[in-house]
Parts: structure tokens; sequence; C-alpha cells
């Protein structure tokens, strides 16, 4: 658990305004986490998050003091697009940016709960799926719902994920699952208050890709 314990996201203020600095310190260190479930075959996930991390980051360097909050960024950008806003920008980085992170947001939380496939206890095939399909089926076509079901069927055995996840420590499942269970608990609060910030803003799209 190392992966995600060393980078824990901070608590949310009781404004639910989730500073970017922080947040984008915090999020930096999760793309790896798609190399436990498959270094290859989840590459291009990987590379689509960094991607929309370093748009994000770029708007913020840009500015800082204006650019405090995420919130402070989508309004600065519905401003300054106009008719093409949400679909610019950093507003656009980030509602793929939180898909991903619902993704991994889902999965974990699946595991936690102890969902499982009866025949097949060891896989976490049945929780990629479940992540998959609460966070980015939808926004796929065809082509790309193909590729997202061959990648989780090639998801590896949950002890091996744990292990990676481990940064290649021996542990207790149990103890892995504590970690994680904590680790959701502010990134969670976080990703929810950027889907709320979406929603109350319309800045929200369902194109798909």
């Amino acid at each position: 658990m190392a992966l995600l314990m060393e980078h824990q996201f901070k608590q949310l203020p009781a404004d639910k305004q989730v500073e970017t600095r922080s947040f984008l310190e915090s999020v930096s260190y999760l793309p790896p986490f798609f190399d436990c479930l498959g270094p290859t075959v989840f590459a291009p996930v990987k590379a689509d998050i960094a991607g929309n991390i370093t748009k994000i980051k770029a708007v913020y360097d840009s500015n800082p003091s204006r650019f405090k909050t995420l919130q402070q960024i989508l309004e600065a950008e519905k401003d300054m697009y106009g008719a093409t806003w949400p679909k610019v920008g950093a507003t656009l980085a980030l509602m793929w940016l939180k898909r991903g992170l619902r993704f991994i947001q889902v999965m974990l939380q699946s595991l936690v709960d102890g969902e499982k496939d009866d025949n097949n206890p060891n896989l976490i095939r049945v929780n990629c799926t479940k992540a998959y399909e609460m966070a980015l089926k939808k926004y796929h076509g065809w082509l790309v719902q193909k590729f997202f079901q061959a990648a989780v069927y090639a998801a590896p055995y949950k002890a091996d994920f744990m292990k990676v996840l481990s940064k290649g420590r021996e542990v207790k499942e149990e103890d892995c699952i504590n970690k994680i269970r904590q680790f959701l608990v502010n990134f969670t609060a976080t990703n929810d208050a950027i889907y709320e910030m979406y929603t109350k803003m319309n800045a929200e799209l369902d194109y798909t890709v």
C-alpha cells in the first residue's frame, strides 16, 4: 500500500473547495497505479491520466494565486472561452481525470467491500469490471470498450496486485485492505467534490471517444 499511503489526499475544508496545489501533488503519484493492473495493457490509461494532470498543472502554474482552487480554474475558463467551454482547457482535462480517479475509487472500494467472483476468488476482474462500468464505459465507443474488456481480462491476481501496490513487499491481505480503506476516505471525498462541482456548474459532457 506504500504506493497510495505515502501520498494521501488532504482532508477537504467545510466548503468542499479542492486546493489545486495539494490536489496536483497527490494525484501526480497515481498514474503508476495502473502499472499494478498491467503495465502494458493499461499503459494508454496511465498516459491519458498523466497527460490530463500535466494540462491542469500548466494552467495552475500560469497563475498560482488566481487558481488556488479547482473551482477558480473552471470559473476563469468559463469566462475566458465562452461558448466553447467546457470542452476546452483544464476544464476538459479535469473532467476526464476525475473519471480516471473514479475508476480507481470504485475498484478499490469494491476490494474493500469484499466483492469477488466466487469461482475465481483470487482474481480482481470483478472489481475492475465494476469500476469500468461505473466510471468510464458510457463515455467510450465500441472499439474502446473492447480494448478495456481485454485489459480487464488481463488484470493480475489479487495477491500479485496487493504485492505490487506495496512496492514488492509481502503484506497480509487484511493489512493491505485496511490501508486501502484509510486511503479512500479523503480520496473519495475529494473526487466526489469535483463531480459535485461539475454538476453545479453544468460542466459535465457526455460525448464518447
